[in-house]
């Protein structure tokens, strides 16, 4: 009888421990960016519950060739804490608003040595079972044309090609017709021939 009545007050007063459910975190798959340029990464997540006042960011990376990851950005509690001593030392900052559930940073002047996985985990409690994502950063000199765009352009260049022939061929039927009436206008008529 104690037991019902103690399941029943916690039914009736709502006491009912919250369950945490998976949260869904995003970012880019692989940003191309140039020495010396600045490059936002995004994370984002979802979740099945309002924004926590509580949600955390946690951003680390793992240089290309290493195994190890480093730790380089938390944000909790309202602020945001930058390690002041690792490779983005004074070059990393966070543009993202975390009641938009965005916790997106922004790496400054940018080096070779920056290539590597930035990965992105996000808590809002109480969801705060997910998986983390990452995303790839390869800084060039040049950006790199890719084979999309060659494509596009070989495209363009045929489809125009074949413009440029049919408007040819359409000024030239025109050109033509228009000498053929101006002759046939112009000739002069023989007058008729009488009957023999």
């Amino acid at each position: 009888m104690l037991t019902f009545l103690a399941l029943a007050s916690v039914v009736l007063l709502g006491i009912v421990p919250e369950r945490s459910q998976a949260i869904v975190i995003y970012t880019g798959w692989e940003r191309h960016a140039l020495v010396g340029s600045d490059i936002r990464l995004s994370c984002s997540f979802f979740s099945w519950r309002w924004t926590s006042e509580d949600v955390t960011f946690s951003w680390t990376y793992r240089p290309d060739g290493s195994r190890d990851s480093i730790s380089i950005f938390h944000y909790t509690g309202g602020a945001a804490y930058v390690d002041n001593k690792g490779p983005f030392r004074d070059r990393l900052e966070f543009v993202g608003n975390p009641g938009r559930r965005d916790g997106s940073i922004l790496l400054k002047n940018l080096e070779f040595a920056d290539n590597g996985t930035f990965t992105c985990d996000a808590k809002n409690p109480p969801d705060i079972v997910g998986r983390p994502s990452s995303v790839r950063l390869l800084v060039f000199e040049k950006v790199p044309i890719q084979a999309g765009v060659i494509t596009g352009a070989i495209i363009g260049v045929v489809l125009g090609l074949l413009v440029l022939i049919v408007v040819i061929y359409y000024l030239m039927r025109f050109l033509v017709a228009r000498r053929v009436f101006s002759l046939s206008v112009r000739a002069p008529r023989l007058p008729p021939t009488p009957p023999r």
